[in-house]
């Protein structure tokens, strides 16, 4: 290679290959939801989505030292699968988890005891607030992107 050739990398996996729920994002790292119980049936974001959520995790997740989760699925109980689900998300105790729930019209947020006092209730409001608007008008990414935009904002704010 001589000096100012340009390399070009390659993907190990072409988007076309991708699973379904698998989007490619700018960076070259694959973002994938994944279903904890039941079949899958198809994406349940277009890859457009998934790169904003994916980005917006990735963002907060770095700004504020706190891991940044979300978890979309139906629920009799939100509130008691929020609770039994956070345990089980990346480390939990550092983390927080931004439960959606669009059948419910309900969201919870959980913090873990490693955060707790830099993400406390006020930041978790903050996030639901930045949420509702969105979700009202039926944009379930953007409501979520917001929230974590938001509450990652509060978090890092002296």
């Amino acid at each position: 290679m001589a000096s100012g050739d340009v390399m070009h990398s390659r993907t190990a996996v072409a988007p076309a290959e991708l699973p379904y729920g698998a989007a490619l994002t700018s960076s070259g790292r694959i973002s994938r939801t994944r279903v904890l119980d039941g079949l899958f049936e198809g994406p349940p974001f277009s890859d457009r989505d998934m790169i904003a959520l994916d980005d917006a995790l990735t963002e907060a997740t770095r700004a504020t030292k706190v891991r940044f989760n979300v978890y979309v699925a139906d629920a009799a109980d939100p509130a008691i699968t929020t609770d039994a689900v956070f345990p089980t998300t990346p480390e939990s105790s550092n983390s927080v988890l931004i439960a959606v729930y669009p059948n419910q019209r309900a969201i919870e947020i959980r913090s873990g005891r490693g955060v707790a006092d830099r993400v406390d209730n006020r930041i978790a409001q903050l996030g639901v607030t930045a949420a509702i608007s969105s979700f009202g008008q039926g944009d379930l990414i953007d409501g979520i992107v917001s929230a974590i935009r938001v509450m990652a904002n509060a978090i890092t704010a002296p």
